[in-house]
């Protein structure tokens, strides 16, 4: 039940982030309705620009096709505008069941200052976990889930291509098993030092070891996915976690993929990893995310703040390139006055 003798004051609206046109995004201010039994009242602390994928909207360029399956758990509108899109937040209950009340939770949920959920929707953040920290439960839900679809054995040799966010979580959580060989593998040798950061061993594509048992593939590019099967043994496994969206991809299956019998497959973090698919659910899955969140090493993958009247332009700045991140975190007021933001455009 709701807890009505410690509620606070009733907020009526919210300031969101849309995606309204190509290229373009503006805060809105929207109703907020009183949260109903089951349901809690969040208010943000930080969420976290997952570059990606949500650059892939703010660009228009989801497929039709595929529409319905990429979108996020809590997005309203729909592809490519006007859309609400985004799945990494952390916030603190202010309203709702009594045994949510004041906890810190993280969301897979947009922009937004304060959203209502079902308290289901929500997965309680460690108090060992700083909140900052937590905007990354959503990527580091996306590695397990990648790397429960590779399923690694002792010993075996994985090359892992691309050391952005997604690819750099991946290596962060392989460093911890028992390989013979990792390799973090990107054309941009100032990524040196963040594979050194995290404890992996790095190489340029054209230096990279082959022979591998596992290959995962992250860096979104053609070349990547093409030196991701010469890497591979025989009989060796691709993972590919790159979302092309419209981008059409020449794969040379000619080459090495039919002559060595290397297979290609998906991991998209939508449903669990068939490996794991009967015995874990996407709370289980969640659950442990946030979980291996209690090791500061992931700090490194937070590279910016800016609070929310900025958001806009924060995009618009990570798609044109002149703001470079890995995760770039929106820092939220922690009064009512972010409910005056006007909307602005980018």
């Amino acid at each position: 039940m709701t807890n009505s003798a410690t509620q606070p004051p009733q907020h009526t609206t919210a300031t969101a982030y849309w995606t309204v046109g190509p290229e373009k995004g503006e805060l809105r201010r929207e109703d907020l309705p009183a949260p109903g039994p089951g349901e809690a009242l969040v208010r943000t602390l930080f969420s976290g620009i997952s570059k990606g994928t949500e650059l892939v909207v703010h660009n228009a360029r989801v497929p039709e096709c595929v529409a319905r399956e990429m979108a996020a758990p809590n997005q309203e509108g729909s592809f490519p505008s006007p859309v609400k899109f985004g799945y990494l937040s952390v916030g603190v209950v202010e309203d709702g069941p009594a045994d949510w009340l004041g906890k810190t939770v993280f969301c897979l949920y947009p922009h937004q200052d304060r959203y209502i959920v079902p308290v289901e929707s929500l997965t309680e953040v460690p108090e060992d976990v700083p909140a900052r920290r937590a905007v990354l439960t959503g990527t580091v839900e996306t590695a397990i889930n990648g790397i429960w679809e590779a399923g690694p054995r002792l010993g075996d040799r994985v090359a892992v291509i691309g050391a952005g966010l997604v690819g750099g979580m991946v290596a962060k959580l392989l460093s911890t098993f028992p390989l013979s060989r990792l390799q973090l593998v990107d054309i941009d040798p100032a990524k040196r030092a963040f594979a050194e950061t995290l404890g992996v061993g790095f190489s340029h594509p054209d230096d990279a070891l082959p022979d591998c048992d596992i290959v995962i593939h992250c860096s979104a590019s053609q070349e990547g996915l093409a030196r991701a099967l010469q890497l591979a043994g025989d009989d060796g496994d691709v993972i590919e976690m790159s979302w092309y969206a419209d981008r059409n991809v020449t794969v040379p299956l000619g080459e090495d993929f039919h002559a060595r019998r290397l297979s290609i497959r998906a991991s998209q973090v939508g449903v669990v990893a068939r490996a794991r698919r009967h015995r874990r659910t996407n709370a289980d899955r969640l659950q442990l995310a946030v979980s291996l969140l209690r090791d500061p090493g992931f700090d490194v993958f937070l590279t910016g703040a800016s609070p929310l009247k900025d958001l806009p332009g924060v995009v618009q700045q990570l798609s044109d390139g002149t703001l470079d991140a890995l995760c770039h975190v929106i820092e939220y007021p922690a009064t009512t006055e972010s409910h005056e933001v006007n909307p602005c455009s980018a």
